[in-house]
C-alpha cells in the first residue's frame, strides 16, 4: 500500500486529490497540510511513500520543505512531486538540485498523476510494479538525467503556451522524451513507431495521438506564444504552423542544448 502525503495551501485541490485518490487500488492518503510547517511535521509522524508538494504555501514554501527535509529523522525519504503552476527553469532547477523527483504542472490529469505515483514509488513497493510494457516502450523516469530533461521538456511546453489540459500536451511531452532516449527513432519511425508506442500507453490509437499533437501545437500557434514558437521552429509569422515532427525534433534539439549548458 502507497502511502501519500498531500501538501497544498488549495482546499478545494486537497478535497478532490484525496477523493481521487483514495478510489486507487494500493494508495491511501495518510495526510493533508496546507502549509510548509504542517506538511513537514505531518512528514515525520507518519512516513509517506509519496509526498504531492504545492510550491506556493503559507508559512514554509515548498522550497523551504525541501531544503528543511534532509534535517527530519526517517526511515526512508519520500519520493517528492511537486505541483506547480509555474514552468520558470530556475525554480525547476532548484527543486531538481534538492532531490525532487518529478514535476507535474497545474492544471492536470488526475489519472496521469496516478500513473505517475505508481511509477515512481513502484519500484519500492512490490504491491504496485509498473507494467513491464511502460518500462519496454517509454523512457525509464527513474533516473537524475531523465528527471532533468522532463524538467526541461515541461518548461517549454509551458513557454510555448500548450495547455497541460490537453491530451496532446501530454502525448508531445512523452514523444519528445522518446526521441531523446532512442536518437535513431525519427522520420518514418513517428508514425510506425512512436504514435504506437504512446497509443498502447494511454490506450488511444495512433491517429488519435497524431490529431491530440496536432490539436495542442495548432492552440499554441493561434493563442500560445507564437514569437517563441517561431524561434524554435525557424519559421516566420507568413508560414504554416509547424508539423507535429518538426516541433517534436526541435523540442529534443532544445533540451539537448540546454542539457549540454547545465553540465
Amino acid at each position: 500500500m502507497l502511502k501519500i502525503l498531500i501538501a497544498d495551501n488549495n482546499v478545494g485541490l486537497c478535497e478532490t486529490l484525496e477523493a481521487f485518490l483514495e478510489r486507487q487500488e494500493a494508495m491511501q492518503v495518510v495526510g493533508v497540510a496546507h502549509d510548509g510547517e504542517e506538511t513537514l511535521a505531518l512528514i515525520e509522524e507518519r512516513e509517506p511513500d509519496v509526498v504531492l508538494l504545492d510550491i506556493t504555501m503559507p508559512h514554509l514554501d515548498g522550497l523551504g520543505v525541501m531544503e528543511r527535509l534532509s534535517q527530519l529523522r526517517l526511515a526512508h525519504r519520500p519520493k517528492i512531486i511537486v505541483l506547480t503552476a509555474f514552468g520558470r527553469e530556475d525554480i525547476i532547477r532548484r527543486f531538481t538540485d534538492l532531490g525532487a523527483d518529478y514535476f507535474v504542472v497545474k492544471p492536470f490529469d488526475l489519472d496521469v498523476l496516478a500513473d505517475r505515483i505508481r511509477q515512481f514509488a513502484g519500484d519500492a513497493k512490490e504491491d504496485t510494479p509498473v507494467r513491464d510494457s511502460e518500462l519496454n516502450q517509454l523512457p525509464r523516469m527513474t533516473g537524475r538525467t531523465t528527471i532533468n530533461r522532463e524538467a526541461m521538456v515541461t518548461e517549454l511546453l509551458h513557454k510555448i503556451g500548450i495547455p497541460a489540459h490537453f491530451k496532446g500536451y501530454n502525448y508531445l511531452r512523452d514523444a519528445v522524451l522518446v526521441v531523446l532516449e532512442e536518437e535513431g527513432l525519427f522520420g518514418g519511425s513517428l508514425t510506425k513507431e512512436l504514435y504506437p508506442q504512446l497509443a498502447e500507453k494511454y490506450n488511444t490509437t495512433p491517429g488519435g495521438v497524431e490529431a491530440a499533437i496536432r490539436n495542442a501545437v495548432i492552440t499554441a500557434w493561434d493563442h500560445g506564444n507564437r514569437v517563441f514558437l517561431e524561434e524554435l521552429t525557424g519559421r516566420t509569422s507568413k508560414g504554416r504552423f509547424p508539423t507535429n515532427s518538426l516541433i517534436i525534433a526541435k523540442l529534443a534539439d532544445q533540451v539537448k542544448y540546454k542539457a549540454r549548458l547545465s553540465s
